[in-house]
């Protein structure tokens, strides 16, 4: 039996120019698939799951070329993320964030790159994106401490970005300075807080930092990461602007799922029969449930790839259009995801409110992460009307 890794080559050698974070995605999703309900008792992803994200590129995809990585596309990370959501949302959105934190190496110093990418460009990365805690200013560096929550993958990352002000300065902006502190596992204690609806499997429990020391060439600042800023690349991946990849690491798990919802519901009504015994696959009003549902999935696929392409660099925009275009793009691909899974949830009755039924969990999933504050239409919304009209002083992708 082949390993993950030889797998992998083998199917790249047989389909030239393919990432191998596409090729491996496949797999991942149905180790993902099967060890569902491991992964939602415990509530953070199953260890074979965890390893077949390894296995398959997600963590070295956006990894400096210097250090072993990619240096991949977007465009390569969405249709994996994709593929991957269809098995499995948590595993999906663990995958993706871990997959986008690591990005967040490139904008360290080099020193600080060497030492997080020291054992090879395949280390697992989390993300704590929200300022939270202390930091402190000491000689060689910053002491941290505190609580920041909702930190999916903390369970098997190998380090964590940890977002906090910091006291006395202030950015060009006229607000204050926020930076990212790269913690290795050793010193975070995790507090299990994860209990959801849905998502339970993406581990997003809470990272406790007790006077942990950070050296200095282990932080950097939001301000590179905003502007694109990276020490020592060129990749596109490094150097475009974060307004242009905005909300994508978290849009892409909700439609991937969705698509899971549609493969699934379909495969269910092939089976199922009314109450007279009629099968349910020949009523014109499921064929249509089914149709829509599966055009609205469709659509936000587009818009996810869209997105992707234009971060990527191969899809021009106007000025200043990419950083309100993307976020108004990816709440409402994350709305079309909502509505084509719940009306396939409705569809199914009573017997799809059993744990046993698969698309219950895509919806509970679809639904946890579609309550995200990133998503709302309004606010992403305002922000693209208010620059299509030209209104004065509108911020983008605010």
């Amino acid at each position: 039996m082949l390993s993950d890794s030889t797998a992998t080559a083998t199917i790249i050698a047989e389909k030239p120019g393919m990432a191998a974070v596409v090729a491996g995605a496949p797999r991942v999703a149905e180790i993902a698939a099967r060890c569902g309900d491991e992964t939602e008792a415990a509530r953070r992803l199953a260890p074979d799951v965890v390893e077949a994200v390894r296995a398959a590129g997600f963590a070295r995809h956006f990894v400096p070329a210097a250090f072993g990585g990619a240096e991949g596309r977007f465009a390569d990370m969405t249709s994996a993320v994709t593929l991957v959501g269809e098995g499995c949302a948590s595993a999906a959105w663990a995958a993706s964030l871990s997959a986008y934190a690591a990005r967040y190496g490139a904008y360290l110093p080099p020193e600080g790159q060497e030492v997080l990418w020291a054992d090879g460009p395949d280390a697992l990365m989390a993300g704590a994106l929200m300022p939270a805690g202390k930091a402190e200013r000491v000689s060689g560096g910053w002491r941290l401490r505190g609580e920041w929550k909702y930190i999916s993958g903390i369970r098997f990352a190998d380090w964590v970005f940890a977002c906090s002000a910091v006291p006395g300065k202030v950015g060009p902006d006229g607000r204050g300075e926020v930076r990212f502190f790269a913690v290795p596992r050793a010193d975070i204690t995790v507090k299990d807080t994860w209990f959801t609806l849905g998502m339970r499997g993406t581990g997003s429990d809470t990272m406790v930092l007790d006077d942990v020391f950070v050296p200095d060439h282990l932080t950097l600042s939001r301000l590179d990461i905003n502007a694109g800023r990276a020490t020592a690349s060129t990749a596109r991946c490094h150097t475009v602007p974060v307004n242009e990849v905005n909300a994508l690491p978290l849009a892409v798990p909700v439609v991937g799922a969705a698509r899971g919802a549609v493969r699934t519901a379909a495969e269910q009504t092939v089976r199922r029969t009314d109450r007279r015994g009629a099968p349910l696959r020949e009523k014109p009003s499921v064929q249509t449930d089914l149709a829509r549902s599966a055009a609205e999935v469709d659509a936000a696929e587009l818009l996810v790839q869209r997105a992707a392409r234009v971060a990527d660099g191969v899809e021009a925009t106007r000025d200043g259009e990419a950083a309100v275009r993307g976020p108004r793009d990816l709440a409402l691909a994350v709305e079309l995801s909502v509505s084509a899974v719940e009306r396939l949830f409705r569809a199914t009755g009573t017997t799809g409110h059993f744990e046993s039924d698969p698309v219950q969990r895509f919806w509970r999933d679809v639904n946890t992460a579609a309550s995200h504050v990133i998503f709302s239409f309004e606010t992403a919304g305002s922000a693209y009307g208010a620059w299509a009209l030209g209104v004065e002083g509108a911020e983008p992708g605010r």
